[in-house]
C-alpha cells in the first residue's frame, strides 16, 4: 500500500511540474526583453556577476516614451555586492530602445 501510494504522489508531484513548466514559458512577460537588456548593459558598464534581479514596474511618462525599472543585486569581481536600478526608456508603439540608465545602492 505505501509502494502505491508514494508512486501516486510521484507521478502528481511530476505531472504538476510537467504543467507548470509549460503554462510558464507560454506566457513570456512584456518586460522580459528589456529585462535582458537591463541584465546585458549593466554586465557591460560594471563588468559584474548578476546574482539576482527583479522588474519593478512600468511607467509611462509621455504617449510615445515608457520606461521599466529593475533592480539587479551584483556582485563585483573584487567581491563587492551592490543593487543597480536600471531605468530602460523605450517608445511602446515602436519597441524602439531610448535611452538606459543606471543608479548603484549598497543597501538591499
Amino acid at each position: 500500500m505505501r509502494v502505491l501510494m508514494f508512486t501516486i504522489l510521484t507521478f502528481m508531484l511530476g505531472f504538476a511540474g510537467i504543467t507548470t513548466t509549460v503554462s510558464a514559458s507560454s506566457s513570456i512577460p512584456d518586460y522580459a526583453k528589456w529585462g535582458i537588456i537591463a541584465v546585458k548593459e549593466t554586465q557591460t558598464k560594471y563588468n559584474v556577476d548578476i546574482l539576482d534581479y527583479k522588474h519593478i514596474g512600468r511607467s509611462s511618462l509621455t504617449a510615445n516614451q515608457s520606461r521599466e525599472q529593475f533592480k539587479l543585486w551584483v556582485r563585483a569581481k573584487d567581491g563587492k555586492q551592490f543593487a543597480v536600478y536600471v531605468n530602460v526608456d523605450f517608445n511602446p508603439n515602436t519597441q524602439q530602445l531610448k535611452t538606459v540608465q543606471f543608479s548603484e545602492s549598497d543597501r538591499h
